[in-house]
């Protein structure tokens, strides 16, 4: 074959190529034309829709909307675009904490909720109602000298609470209790007799001592009492 006809041939089919690959783009083009105008069609009447919201919107606030202030809004937003940003980074960040912390707290929530529940089943909270009736009465009973010499006698009411929550002193305190109300369930003889044979019993005696004793630091307490005054 002739060398001219075979770079003929070529050359047509080289043509041929770029026909179809133009062909190919316009075709493409033309598709999306129309995608662009089926898009534009299926917007128009959304946007219209959303126009005229917008419009009957700004008509009822425009009494109380000027240009300028959206105009010093906007440029206002845009000088704190960072700051925006900043605060929206914020926002997230606070937004994991509060998903991480979350179960965290739900735990510890559910725990103090069991805890006051003991406490209520013990009687923790009925006591602290009472304690506040209690002190409201008392603080309502008082007038202000009144609780001026209860507050500057605090010190010696400590000291005898001290000293009467001794062992020792609870002990005694508490079999003394115990024995009276044994005794006093029991028939009493008051004949002269029957007092002559208790003061024998050196029990007897021992406790008579101990009662003239006490009321001996009785009366000199309120004797010294009375000589202050």
């Amino acid at each position: 074959m002739d060398a001219s006809v075979i770079d003929l041939n070529q050359k047509i089919d080289a043509l041929t190529t770029q026909v179809a690959y133009l062909t190919e783009q316009a075709q493409a083009a033309e598709r999306q034309r129309q995608e662009r105008a089926e898009l534009v069609h299926d917007i128009t009447p959304l946007a219209n829709q959303a126009f005229s919201i917008a419009v009957e919107q700004l008509e009822e606030v425009q009494e109380y909307i000027d240009l300028g202030d959206l105009l010093r809004l906007a440029k206002r937003l845009m000088r704190n675009g960072r700051n925006l940003e900043k605060m929206l980074d914020q926002l997230e960040s606070l937004t994991d904490l509060l998903q991480t912390v979350g179960p965290l707290a739900d735990d510890a929530f559910g725990k103090a909720v069991d805890i006051l529940a003991g406490l209520e089943a013990k009687g923790y909270f009925t006591f602290t109602r009472g304690g506040a009736r209690l002190m409201n009465q008392v603080v309502t009973s008082l007038n202000e000298a009144e609780l001026n010499q209860l507050a500057e006698n605090i010190p010696s009411l400590v000291s005898l609470v001290k000293q009467a929550t001794q062992f020792e002193v609870l002990g005694v305190a508490n079999r003394t209790f115990s024995a009276v109300s044994t005794e006093l369930s029991k028939p009493v003889e008051a004949s002269y007799m029957s007092l002559l044979r208790q003061l024998r019993d050196p029990s007897t005696r021992r406790g008579l001592a101990i009662t003239l004793r006490i009321l001996q630091v009785i009366g000199t307490q309120a004797e010294s009492q009375e000589k202050s005054g």
